[in-house]
C-alpha cells in the first residue's frame, strides 16, 4: 500500500509435491499465488484477523515448498501495536533466510507486505495488486535464489501491518533479526501487477545516486518499461514514495533501499482490486523484472554498501 492522502478447498489441495517438482523457472507460480492470496476466503488479509492468519499459513507453506529455512527457530516473528482507535493488535512478520556464497557479511533484505484492508461495510477488499502481487514477486525471488544461491545472505520477509502504518517493517527495524550494521540493502515490492501504460517504477536512485547505474542496466534489459523515479520531492511530497511503503522505516535508519511499484490506478484501495483485473502479460513481465533486478542488486551489494557508508 502507498499512503497517499481460492477457496479453502483449493488451498488444501495444493500439495508440496506439486510445487517441489514443478517448473524450474522462478515465478512460474506467481499467478497462482496472487489468485489464492486475493480470493474471497482470505477475507482481505486484515492484520490480526482469521483471513490474515490464512494468508500467513499459505505463505509459510510456500516457503516450505520452495525449500526455505527460517531466520531463527520459526518463520514467524510476532509483534504488537496499538491501532489508531486504541486497540491492541497482534501482527506477525514471516522471515526466511537464504545463505549467501560469498564471505561478505552484508545482508540483502527482500520484502513485500501480505496484509490488506480486510472487510469494510460488508465488502471484501481482496488486494490482488495491493499486495498479493508483491508477495508473488517475493516468492519468485526466493525461488530464483534457491535455484541459484545469491552471493550475499538474503532475508525473504513478508511483512504484516503495512496498511496500519508500516507496523511490521517498523518492528523489524527496531529489533532486526541480524546485526543492524550488516543490513546492506532493503528491496521492497508493493503493487507490481497493474499499469495501463505498461510501466513499472523503481524508486531509490534519486536520494541514493550510487544505485543509478545498476538500476539503469536492469531497465535496459527489462521485458517492460522500467522507469526510475518517485523518490524525491521535486514534484511535491505526495509524489515521493520513500515513506509510503515498507522501505520507509529502513530509509529512516539510513539503510539503503529500493522500491518497485506501479502508480495508483482505479482499483487502488477499492473492493474491485481482484485477481480478474490483473493483466497477465504485464504481471509476468514485472515478476521477471524484479527477479532480474534483485539478482543484479545482490551482485553489486558490497559496492552499494560501501558507497552508502555502511
Amino acid at each position: 500500500m502507498r499512503h497517499h492522502l481460492i477457496s479453502v478447498a483449493l488451498l488444501a489441495a495444493l500439495s508440496t509435491a506439486s510445487y517441489a517438482t514443478a517448473a524450474p523457472n522462478p515465478g512460474v507460480h506467481a499467478l497462482d499465488d496472487v489468485r489464492i492470496l486475493s480470493a474471497d476466503d482470505m477475507e482481505g488479509r486484515g492484520v490480526d484477523t482469521p483471513g490474515g492468519a490464512r494468508a500467513r499459513a499459505y505463505i509459510v507453506k510456500r516457503f516450505g515448498q520452495i525449500g526455505l529455512k527460517p531466520q531463527g527457530a520459526t518463520f514467524e516473528q510476532p509483534f504488537t501495536f496499538t491501532s489508531r482507535l486504541g486497540k491492541i493488535l497482534h501482527g506477525v512478520n514471516l522471515v526466511a533466510r537464504i545463505q549467501g556464497t560469498s564471505s561478505s557479511d552484508k545482508v540483502l533484505v527482500v520484502s513485500a507486505h501480505y496484509d490488506h484492508l480486510g472487510i469494510k461495510n460488508g465488502k471484501i477488499y481482496n488486494g490482488a495488486d495491493d499486495n498479493a502481487s508483491g508477495v508473488a514477486g517475493l516468492l519468485a525471488v526466493a525461488e530464483a535464489f534457491k535455484a541459484r544461491p545469491p552471493r550475499h545472505t538474503v532475508l525473504i520477509v513478508a511483512f504484516d501491518g503495512e496498511e496500519s502504518g508500516l507496523r511490521g517493517a517498523k518492528a523489524f527495524v527496531e529489533k532486526p533479526p541480524v546485526p543492524r550494521d550488516t543490513l546492506g540493502l532493503e528491496v521492497n515490492f508493493d503493487m507490481i501487477s497493474k499499469n495501463a501504460e505498461g510501466e513499472l517504477y523503481v524508486s531509490g536512485a534519486g536520494p541514493q545516486p550510487w544505485l543509478k547505474a545498476v538500476l539503469e542496466r536492469v531497465a535496459k534489459s527489462a521485458p517492460l518499461t522500467l522507469k526510475l523515479g518517485h523518490d524525491t520531492d521535486a514534484n511535491g511530497k505526495h509524489d515521493n514514495w520513500t515513506d509510503q511503503s515498507d522501505q520507509g522505516p529502513f530509509a529512516a535508519t539510513k539503510v539503503p533501499w529500493v522500491y518497485f511499484g506501479v502508480e495508483d490506478h482505479a482499483e487502488y484501495h477499492q473492493p474491485t482490486d481482484d485477481f480478474e483485473t490483473v493483466p497477465r502479460d504485464f504481471f509476468q513481465h514485472a515478476v521477471t523484472t524484479v527477479v532480474m533486478a534483485t539478482r543484479a542488486l545482490d551482485d553489486d551489494l558490497d559496492a552499494i554498501s560501501k558507497a552508502a557508508g555502511r
